[in-house]
């Protein structure tokens, strides 16, 4: 409960407290993610999904609920 996080990523540097979950998280490095946000950085391995993360930049609600009319 000492809240250490002594294993570290290389590639990102975030911190783990165990080496299983730090071995986890180095697995998400090794998937290709060609498509990449030039606001922020983040890569993702469909182009659908950088089109979805870009409407967090852009303020765009692409989507309606057909019942109650909101956006997201």
């Amino acid at each position: 409960h000492t809240g250490e996080r002594p294993y570290k990523c290389e590639e990102c540097g975030k911190r783990f407290k165990t080496s299983s979950h730090l071995l986890k998280h180095e697995q998400m490095h090794a998937v290709k993610r060609p498509f990449c946000c030039t606001n922020y950085g983040k890569s993702f391995n469909q182009n659908s999904h950088l089109i979805i993360h870009q409407c967090v930049h852009t303020g765009e609600r692409p989507y309606k609920c057909e019942e109650c009319g909101k956006r997201f």
